[in-house]
């Protein structure tokens, strides 16, 4: 299996707000950043959406470490979509779980892969952490300039 490693973040200006993602993926001397942006979205929806589209993109099988500064993500991912898929997607207070279309599409996403889910704290220098807040600022910059269109948009 191809070992990659994949930093992602995701923010938002307000919360509501417009909001960018990002993820730098790297394997062997190969390394490739991807970014999107929302219009009116939140941190959290950007935080899953750059997993999303980070596990997306690759074309086969793989064993990753996934870096992600959010807690939201890796403790849902690890602990919380197995008990949600249990309970039908509700909550232990039987409530719609939140941003469940985005918990379903990382749980398809996921599936053909080895994942090793890694906290890290933001903004402490890490250097492709901080290279993903970067693109998702840059992503929300354009879309606010009319520059992305108000859907979930990817470039290098």
């Amino acid at each position: 299996m191809q070992k990659v490693t994949i930093h992602t973040d995701g923010g938002c200006l307000g919360n509501p707000g417009p909001g960018g993602w990002a993820a730098v993926l790297r394997w062997g001397e190969a390394v490739k950043e991807i970014s999107g942006s929302a219009e009116a979205t939140t941190n959290n929806r950007m935080e899953l959406q750059a997993a999303i589209e980070s596990l997306r993109l690759l074309k086969r099988p793989c064993e990753i470490e996934l870096f992600t500064d959010s807690t939201y993500v890796r403790q849902g991912i690890t602990e919380w979509v197995a008990k949600w898929k249990q309970r039908g997607w509700k909550t232990v207070g039987k409530q719609p779980v939140k941003n469940e279309d985005l918990w379903r599409a990382l749980d398809e996403a996921v599936r053909p892969h080895r994942l090793q889910w890694r906290w890290l704290k933001g903004h402490a220098g890490h250097r492709d952490n901080e290279r993903c807040d970067q693109l998702a600022g840059e992503a929300i910059a354009k879309l606010r300039k009319g520059l992305a269109s108000p859907k979930v948009n990817s470039g290098a």
